[in-house]
């Protein structure tokens, strides 16, 4: 089966959330929406990619965003080099480094958390899914 994924969560700042994400992850708006049924909204990616971001903030029953320590997505960069360098744009684009829960990520990887307290690892390694 051949599929497309969205990751979308509700968010507490989409202005800011957007810019942070645009530039540590070298995407692109792909979308955006004002007042969809209440909804305000912005898509990042890029063309050709199988996973996109859809951040959304609702105007008449906001949603608190609520992840856990657990919440985690996970980016596998093996060229030590390019990984270093996302590492260094997550931090300049306002992401935390933080240790993370699950000690197995920090060997060879960075978590970082955005405003909302989701976290991305960045894994020094190869994909062998």
């Amino acid at each position: 089966m051949q599929a497309q994924l969205r990751i979308a969560r509700p968010v507490s700042d989409l202005s800011r959330l957007e810019s942070m994400y645009l530039v540590a992850l070298n995407l692109v708006v792909l979308a955006r929406f004002q007042d969809h049924q209440g909804f305000d909204g912005v898509m990042l990616g890029r063309a050709g990619m199988d996973y996109h971001f859809e951040f959304t903030q609702c105007r008449e029953h906001p949603v608190s965003p609520t992840p856990t320590p657990e919440d985690l997505l996970v980016f596998y960069i093996q060229d030590r080099e390019a990984w270093q360098s996302a590492c260094e744009r997550f931090i300049e684009n306002g992401f935390v480094q933080v240790k993370s829960f699950n000690p197995y990520w920090d060997v060879l990887g960075r978590t970082f958390e955005d405003l909302d307290g989701y976290r991305i690892v960045l894994q020094n390694a190869r994909w062998s899914g």
